[in-house]
């Protein structure tokens, strides 16, 4: 059974911008593409675990503000070293001006 969880308001997030989601002991973060769509993916870099939220957002992908690894936000996958496993990405529904993320 889907269990899904209430992330943000649209309108925390400006386009082609993310946000840090915490839910338990996990972290997440919120992408709002420049299309206006929203993506969801862990928010910690699978190279030094470092917190995604300080990164940027640009041309599809997460760039991490350590190393400039990149992550495509709509897969997760690894697109740059020294990142080299993909990160995990979760199904995002939007109603009544909220974001929720399914885990």
């Amino acid at each position: 059974m889907p269990n899904w969880i209430r992330a943000c308001a649209t309108t925390d997030i400006d386009l082609d911008d993310l946000m840090r989601f915490d839910h338990g002991a996990q972290t997440f973060i919120i992408i709002r593409s420049e299309e206006d769509e929203f993506f969801a993916m862990d928010g910690i870099c699978s190279h030094e675990k470092v917190h995604l939220a300080d990164g940027l957002v640009m041309e599809g992908t997460v760039e991490c503000p350590k190393h400039s690894a990149t992550f495509c936000y709509r897969t997760g996958e690894a697109k740059r070293a020294p990142a080299c496993i993909n990160l995990k990405t979760f199904p995002v529904k939007v109603e009544d001006g909220a974001v929720y993320i399914e885990i």
